[in-house]
């Protein structure tokens, strides 16, 4: 159904579905071949020339589709330097700005894609980031693709932005990203479907916390009344934090590593505790750090003193930014007879910064896949025409 716009314009009818999945089959080998492309191509986070490769290829493929194409040099983080954002805008003749995101980087360190290269067995293919994130990013690509071999346009303009260090927690790209989703009506995260077929609708928030704590060295064996022991008060702590899991619905707790003391004849003066926190909803994540504060201020062990840094901490996705275009999905899925529920998990992504800035988000539109991160990390290519057809579907119908 077309709908008005500003200045009596009409935003053109969203193909329909079985046009979008034969546009996305007719362009399956170009996917295929963007795909193995991407793969071939070493990109670790920690490799700003590596993921600067994949940059320039992404900066290409949007380049040759028609995007105005530009490269956001980011800044250096922590004495670390990333690669460039890639961001593509191609405008149409609607009005609702559409953010699609993916990242360049995976985990994999230089010389993987040559060790472990690109392959095809039955309807699986593997390699280093075929389903985290390089599936993702070429669905992105093709999606596009598919709307503009349906002459759709309907969209004020399509934004596709590829990051370069969402495995490292996105240090140097996030305030990028959210800044590109401030000018979005929606966002959509192309992290790739559940091993299941589900979309991803809520993920946990995560903190990283490092906790320290001061005592005051002594002889153990000549004047240990004179010490204070800043290990005793650490493995209090680590019994008490560990304690808040599960005190609030999906609230988890973990201390890491404890670190604390130099030889056994010296009470030791100083301990060290990181601990990572992670909640489902951003209230349960502030009353944990409360609780944390809370309690570093009630030394259990006289004399010591305990002080808390908060080292990073990721937002929650929660299902007030998603359920909206999770209604989009099921909407569009059902047209072209797939049909997925909208799943929570523990892990974060770069939606999680995106949905904080208040725009609409969903996340998990890209192909089907699992193994993120391992040596048998897969994509399922049968699955590709269906989720760039639904991609491609979401995007037009988030613009009527």
């Amino acid at each position: 159904m077309a709908g008005p716009m500003p200045g009596g314009a009409v935003t053109p009818a969203r193909p329909a579905g079985a046009d979008l999945l034969a546009a996305a089959r007719r362009l399956d080998a170009a996917f295929r071949r963007d795909l193995e492309a991407a793969v071939s191509i070493d990109s670790g986070s920690w490799s700003p020339d590596g993921v600067g490769r994949m940059a320039a290829w992404a900066a290409d493929r949007l380049t040759a589709d028609g995007f105005l194409v530009e490269r956001i040099p980011t800044p250096e983080t922590a004495g670390a330097r990333f690669a460039d954002v890639v961001v593509g805008r191609r405008r149409g003749t609607g009005s609702a700005r559409v953010l699609l995101f993916a990242h360049l980087d995976t985990v994999f360190a230089d010389g993987v894609a040559a060790e472990r290269p690109y392959r095809v067995s039955g309807d699986r293919a593997y390699g280093p980031g075929v389903c985290d994130d390089k599936g993702g990013l070429v669905a992105g690509l093709t999606a596009a693709r598919v709307l503009a071999e349906t002459g759709w346009d309907g969209y004020g303009e399509l934004v596709l932005a590829f990051t370069p260090d969402e495995e490292v927690g996105s240090p140097a790209s996030r305030d990028i990203l959210a800044a590109l989703a401030s000018e979005s009506d929606v966002a959509l995260c192309l992290e790739c479907a559940r091993e299941n077929g589900d979309l991803v609708g809520a993920r946990k928030g995560v903190a990283d916390l490092r906790v320290t704590v001061r005592g005051r060295a002594a002889h153990s064996g000549v004047e240990p009344e004179r010490g204070v022991n800043a290990a005793v008060e650490a493995a209090h702590l680590v019994l008490e934090f560990q304690g808040l899991s599960a005190t609030r619905p999906g609230l988890t707790v973990n201390v890491g590593r404890v670190r604390s003391g130099s030889r056994p004849n010296i009470v030791p003066d100083g301990a060290e505790l990181q601990v990572e926190v992670r909640a489902e909803r951003t209230d349960d994540l502030l009353a944990a750090f409360d609780a944390f504060d809370d309690r570093a201020a009630r030394p259990v062990v006289t004399g010591a003193a305990v002080s808390i840094e908060r080292l990073d901490v990721c937002p929650p996705l929660e299902p007030a930014a998603t359920d909206a275009l999770a209604a989009v999905a099921r909407r569009v899925g059902k047209e072209l007879g797939l049909a997925f529920e909208i799943a929570r998990t523990g892990g974060a992504s770069d939606a999680n910064f995106v949905a904080a800035t208040g725009v609409p988000t969903l996340d998990g539109l890209g192909p089907v896949g699992g193994g993120d991160h391992g040596v048998d990390e897969w994509l399922d290519l049968a699955s590709v025409p269906e989720r760039v057809a639904l991609l491609a579907g979401v995007i037009a119908e988030c613009c009527r």
